[in-house]
């Protein structure tokens, strides 16, 4: 069916299975640079899930390029540990490779022991918040001879090939960016200088490895960053590389700093292949696509049309590894979606702490979290087809118990239908599309349109019970919230009904700023009429941008907190806040909402009553367990467990996970 993706293919002398790569994600499953068992389950699951590369790291060249959340290879006492590593992937079934790494001016002291990362030029860092010391030519000796004992490390290690990132504003990237590189010796200036440095260490790199060993390397294909490297100046760049002795590029777009999102929903599918076709124009040597290919389809589309020569699936591979192999086998429908939420693990990252993944409960914890067979199936019935229970439902259908499901409403999903309909959320949908696939290849009996009550539960008499009815919304007491202008988040988000040309939402959480977006783009052009206008020129650019972002309701948004979307990820917050301000959305913080009344909202702000004309209110105040069943059920001696809103209000990751788990306690 995918006929391009599963062609093999050669990088230098060594034959790929098939296009799909799995590339470096920085994991932060040790504090130490050390390999451990949780790294080790981590990629045995991407070997054996069919990817034709997989790709360790980023791996630190040398300490203050690093500190201690990457993993190192900077000794050669880490040989035998990456070697423990290869072999689990080679007996997986893929080729290994590593990205070596080197942070330059990202680094920040906290993580190198107090040191002052190093860098082209001393410039202030906007990504660590930090300024570097410039480097002297013998500590560009030094870091190029480090990248080249790590590579023979490498080799040593049995990695199959090795990938240098020279992309994300890493330090490579550094020396590459006029803005970041001022120095006026022969690394600075000209482009010629400006590239020097990476040119030196691929010679260096090549030299210790071999002529015929393959070299990639990671790099931008536009930096997204003012003044610094476009898509003109980075095929000047890859040619470079090419001639420098790289066998493959993979690129990517932006760096670190860039306000051009990379990964979040925002950024559609694929949108990036355009940069690696950029790229493959320019060399002879495979290139590689990388950002939001999500699905089979679009990267057999991305290698037909020529965009690129293999696909790079990051987040997609930890949401479900065994992608490839279930795309070889038809069986895409069953492909657990990468939603590009970045909360498990981009989030993660950047607060530090060890990657997870939302819509897998065991990305990280493939050790722990099994499977098994049971010896004993159960009769289980689950009360509420809502993320949390269609997740235990699968997981106890896999184990091998008979499971029937039962549901209120009219289909399964719950609140995965309103999470998905705000602008650039639709990708939540693919939890329902999976969902509905595992059912039918389960055998799951689902019932809708089912109210459970304690008469249906005794005629049904199951062996265990999971509870996930979900969750309501939350009314704060105000004065007014009956009237009938007053909706919740939920409804507006779930019916789309007309609303006026003001519109007032109570509260500034994920929920009432991404329903405020919801509706200030009702009456906005689509992308395909911005695509007509634009392509005749029917509209000049200005007027364009107005279509664009000004619908039919000016939004104002009350909270009363000093700072609105406060449990918004991190990654993801200031797109969010800045497709607000694009939206014309006004956010009024500290600001308690005391009455709605004849199309007034009185609120209290900084110790003055204010207050502002409407036509419609809608309340996004958080919303409140649902436990209608959790108490009826304290009257049977039947075993149950409940997950999801209806114990605590939580995350969509609380609710996937959570049912995992409820499905693994049915004994």
């Amino acid at each position: 069916m995918y006929k391009y993706l599963f062609t093999p293919i050669k990088i230098n002398q060594t034959l790929i299975k098939n296009r799909v790569v799995y590339p470096a994600l920085g994991m932060l499953y040790s504090y130490d640079g050390k390999l451990n068992d949780r790294y080790y389950n981590y990629f045995n699951e991407k070997a054996k899930g069919g990817a034709g590369i997989v790709t360790v790291g980023p791996v630190g060249v040398d300490f203050i390029g690093s500190g201690i959340v990457v993993l190192s290879l900077k000794d050669d006492d880490a040989i035998p540990s990456f070697k423990k590593l290869t072999d689990i992937i080679k007996n997986g079934g893929a080729k290994s490779w590593i990205q070596l790494f080197h942070a330059g001016a990202y680094s920040h002291p906290i993580l190198i022991n107090g040191q002052q990362p190093i860098a082209p030029s001393p410039l202030f860092s906007k990504y660590s918040k930090t300024t570097p010391r410039e480097m002297t030519t013998q500590d560009i000796k030094t870091v190029q001879e480090a990248y080249a004992n790590a590579a023979y490390r490498a080799v040593e290690a049995g990695f199959d090939g090795i990938e240098i990132i020279a992309s994300a504003g890493y330090l490579i990237t550094q020396f590459l960016s006029p803005i970041k590189n001022v120095r006026t010796d022969e690394y600075g200036g000209s482009f010629e200088n400006r590239i020097r440095f990476a040119k030196e260490v691929i010679a260096l790199v090549r030299k210790r490895v071999g002529d015929s060993y393959p070299l990639t390397i990671r790099m931008a294909g536009n930096d997204f960053v003012e003044g610094s490297n476009t898509d003109k100046e980075t095929s000047q760049i890859a040619k470079a590389y090419e001639e420098a002795g790289i066998n493959a590029i993979n690129v990517t777009g932006g760096w670190h700093e860039s306000k051009v999102p990379q990964l979040p929903m925002d950024l559609p599918r694929s949108a990036y292949a355009y940069l690696a076709l950029n790229i493959k124009k320019t060399v002879s040597i495979p290139v590689m696509a990388s950002n939001r290919i999500a699905s089979p389809d679009i990267a057999e589309k991305i290698l037909k049309d020529g965009y690129a020569d293999f696909v790079s699936l990051g987040r997609v591979l930890i949401a479900d590894p065994e992608w490839p192999k279930k795309a070889l086998e038809g069986r895409a429908d069953e492909i657990r979606p990468c939603v590009a939420c970045s909360q498990g693990c981009t989030d993660q990252v950047f607060s530090g702490l060890p990657v997870f993944c939302i819509g897998n409960p065991r990305a990280g914890f493939e050790g722990e979290r099994i499977i098994s067979k049971t010896d004993n199936p159960k009769n289980v019935m689950i009360i509420g087809a809502g993320a949390s229970g269609l997740e235990a439902a699968v997981t106890a259908a896999i184990a091998g118990h008979k499971v029937e499901v039962f549901e209120k409403d009219n289909k399964i999903g719950g609140q995965l239908w309103i999470a998905g309909a705000p602008p650039h959320k639709q990708e939540l949908s693919e939890f329902i599309r999976y969902y509905l696939a595992m059912i039918r290849k389960h055998n799951i009996c689902v019932h809708l349109n089912t109210v459970v009550d304690l008469n249906l539960i005794k005629e049904k008499n199951p062996d265990f019970i999971i509870v996930a009815e979900g969750a309501e919304p939350l009314v704060p007491p105000i004065s007014g919230k009956d009237d009938p202008d007053v909706l919740s988040a939920w409804q507006v988000l779930k019916e789309n009904p007309l609303l006026g040309k003001n519109v007032a939402i109570i509260g500034g959480g994920a929920v009432g700023l991404e329903t405020a977006l919801f509706v200030a783009s009702k009456g906005t052009i689509s992308p395909e009429i911005l695509h007509f206008l634009f392509t005749y020129e029917a509209e000049t650019v200005e007027r364009l941008r107005e279509l664009m972002f000004q619908g039919h309701s000016k939004v104002s948004v009350f909270e009363m907190l000093p700072q609105a979307g406060k449990d918004v990820g991190k990654s993801t917050k200031w797109i969010l806040m800045d497709n607000l301000k694009r939206y014309h959305v006004k956010i009024i913080t500290n600001a308690k909402v005391s009455s709605i009344s004849r199309g007034i909202v009185k609120y209290e702000k900084e110790g003055r009553e204010e207050e502002l004309k409407f036509d419609n209110v809608i309340i996004a105040s958080g919303s409140k367990p649902v436990q209608r069943i959790s108490a009826l059920l304290k009257e049977l001696n039947i075993p149950f467990v409940s997950v999801g809103d209806c114990i605590k209000i939580g995350r969509l990751n609380d609710a996937i996970h959570g049912g995992f788990l409820a499905a693994s306690k049915i004994t």
